[in-house]
């Protein structure tokens, strides 16, 4: 009998997976992540880790398999926050949730599963996991969930081949409405519980707070550029290359104050996003402001008017050598090749025609239609039809 532990993270997706597992026969082992104990840094009153333990154990008890709390608290400190403050301060924008299914569900929490005599580690994701025979070996395909609303595949976009060959997705091939009258008949604690909002360990605590309790504030100027200036018209270089034009296209403008006028302060350019519309208490303008670009080195902001603003879009991003990841290593480019995918650089985005163009100096991703926000530190993941193939760090 094939031993699952499964992430049961008081919800009502992982409730239903270590259902349906038992169902399939397994022996299940519910495990729940206890991803943070610095009490100082939660910002509402609700202790939302203790609710969720409760609620998978209570989980666990109606299902009638064995439950325990690990405490990873530590190793999340130093592989998820202590990098986001890193990126944060370098102005980059990081991704935790698919750092934690990389660094934590899918790494520390499985060495712990793997020691607990586990032949897999299951979790409540929306995706679905393929195997194929390559050269005589088995390759293993991370798909899309049935569910195209709640296709959650992109957040394991980092996973190894390694990963994949021990994860389990049982309700990958589920429909979010589906999954809930599962739990409803089952009578689970779970069934009508909200969706997790927020970082998946600090439960109810928003971003900028969370940051501004670790990153100094540092008052510096909010720049607002026209969308008819000049930069948004100049003429396109001639390049001797393909690659030198795709570097160009990647590296997007320089802001400098010139090309702008000042509309207020802010309290430290590395709270901000691009693409961000709250949080920058500028009144007055026409059309809401959004922020077009961030420099952290001269602690400046730079907004544009209204969602359509022509310093919003790009159509090509860069990925540096070293942080190209292919799931579907078979199928990774060699300096020179291309390859037609479909891609997104964030979770919600309907998946955009693209094509990746691999050489030296990085992987380019080049959209054919201008992609809005595209933020630095964020992962962008490319597809095959409904097969994730790899991903990387827009950088």
């Amino acid at each position: 009998m094939k031993r699952v532990v499964v992430g049961l993270s008081g919800g009502v997706d992982s409730s239903v997976a270590a259902y349906l597992l038992k169902e399939q026969g397994y022996e299940v082992i519910g495990l729940f992540m206890k991803n943070w104990h610095d009490d100082s840094v939660t910002i509402s009153n609700e202790c939302p880790w203790l609710e969720d333990s409760n609620d998978a154990l209570l989980v666990a008890e109606k299902l009638g398999i064995p439950f325990q709390t690990v405490d990873l608290s530590e190793q999340y400190k130093e592989k998820i926050v202590d990098y986001m403050f890193k990126e944060y301060e370098q102005g980059r924008t990081p991704n935790p949730d698919v750092l934690c299914n990389r660094e934590i569900k899918f790494d520390v929490f499985m060495n712990i599963a793997l020691s607990l005599g586990a032949d897999y580690v299951a979790t409540g994701h929306y995706c679905r996991k393929g195997e194929i025979e390559v050269d005589g070996q088995p390759v293993y395909q991370l798909l899309a969930g049935k569910d195209g609303n709640k296709d959650q595949s992109y957040f394991l976009c980092q996973l190894s081949q390694e990963q994949l060959a021990k994860a389990l997705f049982p309700i990958g091939e589920l429909t979010k409405p589906e999954v809930r009258d599962i739990a409803m008949q089952l009578d689970l604690v779970t069934a009508e519980k909200k969706d997790s909002q927020g970082l998946c360990f600090i439960g109810k605590v928003r971003l900028p707070e969370f940051l501004q309790q670790q990153l100094q504030p540092k008052e510096g100027l909010i720049y607002e550029v026209a969308a008819d200036n000049p930069i948004y018209s100049q003429e396109i270089p001639v390049f001797d290359s393909l690659e030198e034009q795709l570097v160009h296209q990647a590296k997007g403008i320089t802001y400098v104050p010139e090309y702008g006028k000042i509309v207020g302060k802010h309290q430290g350019a590395h709270y901000f996003t691009i693409g961000q519309r709250k949080g920058l208490n500028v009144g007055g303008t026409k059309e809401a402001l959004f922020i077009i670009a961030t420099d952290v080195k001269t602690n400046a902001i730079y907004t544009g008017q209204g969602q359509n603003h022509p310093g919003l879009f790009k159509k090509v991003l860069r990925v540096q050598p070293s942080e190209v990841h292919w799931i579907r290593q078979d199928l990774a480019l060699k300096t020179g090749e291309t390859m037609e995918v479909m891609a997104r650089i964030r979770y919600r985005q309907a998946l955009q025609k693209a094509t990746l163009y691999q050489f030296e100096s990085g992987l380019y991703v080049a959209f054919e239609e201008p992609q809005s926000a595209i933020t630095e530190g964020q992962f962008v993941a490319w597809n095959l039809g409904d097969e994730l193939v790899g991903s990387g760090v827009i950088s």
